[in-house]
This record gives C-alpha cells, sequence and structure tokens, in this order.
C-alpha cells in the first residue's frame, strides 16, 4: 500500500490487530500507547515480519500536552500520514448511575473523547497541508442505543458519534474522509478491562454465542481505507450475527 498509518492505542485488542492488517499489507505504521514495552515488542515484531517501519510512540491520549509536543514534532519522514485510527478508549465498570463511579466516569471521558480530539487536532495540519487523508474513529454500539449501567460508557460513545458526524462537515472542504466504526459484543481485553481484572465476569460476557473478533474490526478498518479517492463510508455499525442490538443476544 505504501501509505503512512497512525493507530492509537495499540498495545492490544482492535489496535494492534489493526496495526498488524496494514504492516502485513506494507504500510508504514506509527503506534501509539502506554504500555512501553508491548509497544516496541510489537514494533520490533511488525518490522521483522513485514519489513516496514514502524515508529512507536508511548504517552497516553488523556494527556494534552504530551500529545500535542510528541505528535508535532514528527520528522518529515512520519508527517505524510495517510489514514489516523483513533482507537484508543476503554469501559470501566458497569453499575447503575447512582452507584457508578465517577473517576471511572472521568476515565472514559478523558480518554475517549478528549484523548481522541487532542490526537485528531494534533494530527491535522498534515491532512490539511495534503488536503486529503482519512480518520477512522473507532466507536460503539453503545454510542447508537443506551443500555442498563452503560451510563459513561454510552455518554462517551454517543460523543465519539458526534464528533465523527462533526469532523465530516467541517474537514468536508479539505477532502478529508472521516468514517465511525461501531461495533458491537467483541472478545478482546475490553471486558477484562471494564470488570477490573475480573477474569470470570469477563468471559461470561461472550458464553453462549461466536463475538467478533479484533481481526473481523482490523478487516472492516482496512476496507475503508481501500475504496476510492471519491467514496467515504460515513459509518457502519458491525456486530456478530448472534447479536442483533445493544442488549438481545441469541446463545445457544
Amino acid at each position: 500500500m505504501n501509505k503512512t498509518i497512525l493507530v492509537t492505542g495499540a498495545t492490544s485488542g482492535f489496535g494492534k490487530a489493526i496495526a498488524e492488517k496494514f504492516a502485513a499489507n506494507q504500510s508504514n505504521i506509527i503506534i501509539t500507547g502506554r504500555r512501553k514495552d508491548a509497544l516496541l515488542a510489537l514494533a520490533n515484531a511488525l518490522e521483522t515480519k513485514y519489513t516496514i517501519k514502524v515508529l512507536p510512540l508511548t504517552f497516553d491520549v488523556r494527556n494534552k500536552k504530551e500529545v500535542f509536543t510528541i505528535l508535532s514534532g514528527l520528522t518529515d519522514e512520519w508527517k505524510n500520514i495517510d489514514v489516523l485510527i483513533n482507537n484508543a478508549g476503554l469501559a470501566l465498570g458497569r453499575d447503575s448511575f447512582e452507584n457508578a463511579a465517577i473517576d471511572d466516569w472521568e476515565t472514559m471521558l478523558d480518554t475517549n473523547v478528549k484523548g481522541m480530539m487532542y490526537v485528531t487536532r494534533a494530527i491535522l495540519p498534515y491532512l490539511i497541508a495534503k488536503q486529503k487523508g482519512h480518520i477512522i474513529n473507532i466507536g460503539s454500539i453503545a454510542g447508537k442505543e443506551v443500555y442498563q449501567y452503560g451510563n459513561g460508557y454510552c455518554a462517551s460513545k454517543y460523543a465519539v458519534d458526534a464528533l465523527s458526524k462533526s469532523m465530516r462537515i467541517d474537514l468536508l472542504h479539505h477532502s478529508i474522509k472521516v468514517t465511525a466504526i461501531h461495533p458491537g459484543a467483541a472478545e478482546t481485553e475490553f471486558s477484562l478491562v471494564r470488570f477490573k481484572g475480573d477474569a470470570a465476569k469477563a468471559a461470561a460476557v461472550y458464553e453462549g454465542y461466536t463475538p467478533l473478533y479484533a481481526t473481523d474490526i482490523a478487516d472492516t478498518v482496512f476496507y475503508c481505507t481501500t475504496l476510492p479517492e471519491h467514496v467515504c463510508i460515513n459509518e457502519l455499525t458491525i456486530m456478530p450475527t448472534a447479536q442483533a442490538n445493544a442488549n438481545l443476544f441469541y446463545k445457544k
């Protein structure tokens, strides 16, 4: 492909699978994440296996100063970004509104919403200079349908949906594509993080049916970036066959 791709939250789950998909198709990759060791290990693995260039950048998308300092300081070799994939995000807790931890709300909003906004603003000058590019925001079915005990997470993903639509409108005159991808149930570290390391609760989420996997989302993201210049998929909602909406599953 000979493109340059930036993927946030690349150390696991969707982000890691997306980085691997583009690397396998000969794109050079900028990968970001908070876990330095995991990030460096992924960079080394991708470079070795696919003979591409990888730039690992360790920072937390919640840290505005770090985001702008690091991303605005890219060398000329890495400024020619073609695709930005805003993947960094998480869910924390699943409690009724009156019992939910306010710290969890703040972490989700700071990561899923503000972090996405910071990274996009920091990268936009590179895309605007070219008058082309593609921004892909990883949302969720939780940004389309509110479900019980989803409060803070649903709010953050509704914001991702709204911001994606806003970006599409505001960046239209720069010929920048914006795509929001809203997955349903997907088996990654997502539930383990949401239930704060409770492996039994996390595993129970996926019992009785086949969920989406990280590679399914990676394939979808890749497809959206391979369409002709005049074609933009504004949004996609993608769920396992066994899931009809945010709440309804057919489990055997």
